[in-house]
């Protein structure tokens, strides 16, 4: 796709191998290229984590920034949009299910309660953050029964491994709410809109 708006503009990255957010992008008319950021989030997490942890506001922007920041190191020139969210449940912070097993267990958890998304994005240029932002959302699962998480799961597959808390919003995933407060894109793992105005802002994108 040629971009739109971005005639003579400099070259954009998104640091992520995220299928949903790559399509967001492309969405909104954005000619970009993909790279793996090579952040181990697992053990930045832990580093973060512990005695003096962070808050989940405070997480998804370090590692938002972290993602930007590698793959702007070695690509001179161009602007690099790195993402992250975290899901908080009960002042926890809810890792991915790495097991359908796993995944079973998280929507027991989350089961009739209500939960918050941070969602945070960074852009970088020549290895440096020059933005980032991190948005809120509250979504509150309604009461689920057993066997209809067990159909859920079978019918929405291995896709919901890849999901923070286990659904795919966007797709069947939806049924398992009774209320959302927030932006759409971010539950999605995007801020589009404040992204957008950034790129704008930085040149990176014609306003």
């Amino acid at each position: 796709m040629t971009g739109f708006a971005q005639t003579g503009c400099p070259p954009l990255i998104l640091a992520s191998t995220s299928k949903t957010r790559a399509r967001l992008l492309e969405s909104a008319g954005l000619a970009f290229l993909c790279e793996a950021p090579g952040v181990d989030e697992s053990t930045m997490r832990q580093a973060i984590s512990g005695e003096d942890a962070l808050g989940p506001h405070d997480v998804a922007e370090v590692l938002a920034r972290a993602k930007a920041e590698a793959v702007s190191d070695v690509a001179q020139g161009a602007y690099v949009i790195g993402g992250d969210q975290v899901l908080c449940f009960k002042d926890r912070i809810i890792s991915k299910p790495d097991s359908m097993e796993a995944a079973r267990a998280q929507l027991l958890d989350l089961n009739g309660k209500t939960h918050q998304l941070h969602t945070a994005v960074a852009l970088a240029t020549n290895g440096e953050t020059v933005w980032a932002y991190t948005d809120v959302t509250t979504l509150t699962m309604r009461k689920l029964s057993p066997e209809f998480i067990g159909r859920y799961l079978a019918a929405a597959g291995d896709a919901v491994l890849s999901s923070v808390g286990a659904y795919q919003i966007e797709s069947i995933g939806i049924q398992l709410f009774e209320r959302i407060d927030g932006d759409f894109f971010s539950i999605l793992g995007l801020p589009l809109l404040p992204l957008l105005d950034a790129l704008r802002r930085q040149g990176a994108i014609e306003g």
